[in-house]
């Protein structure tokens, strides 16, 4: 069975910087993503690393954010620079196989198992 556990996340000043972990176990796929969620929107992908060393990026953080994984600690991370008040959303960590349908799916990963999701609030 898999499970992601997330941590991090919280309120901070506009500029200022958030790590979120996101802690796996099970057999997750070839692929992790950050997505992240606004009220009544979508959720949408922010960066997905897949087959352990490729990585995406949103446009809207490219430069900002950073996603890493530790194998060893099987965690994900998603290292958040530069925060401004329009990146406060619910972020959730996610896991699953990959795909070429980046038009479809922009982190190049399928999800197929979620974190429960942690708030980041970024105030101005």
């Amino acid at each position: 069975q898999v499970q992601l556990v997330q941590s991090g996340g919280g309120s901070v000043q506009a500029g200022e910087s958030l790590r979120l972990s996101c802690s796996a176990s099970g057999s997750t796929g070839n692929c992790m993503a950050w997505f992240r969620q606004t009220p009544g929107k979508e959720r949408d992908g922010v960066a997905g690393i897949l087959n352990y060393r490729f990585t995406t990026y949103g446009n809207s953080v490219k430069g900002r954010f950073t996603i890493s994984q530790d194998n060893a600690k099987n965690t994900l991370y998603l290292q958040m620079n530069s925060l401004k008040p329009e990146d406060t959303a619910m972020y959730y960590c996610a896991a699953g196989w990959t795909s070429v349908d980046y038009t479809k799916y922009p982190t190049g990963c399928v999800p197929a198992y979620w974190g429960q999701g942690t708030q980041v609030t970024v105030s101005s």
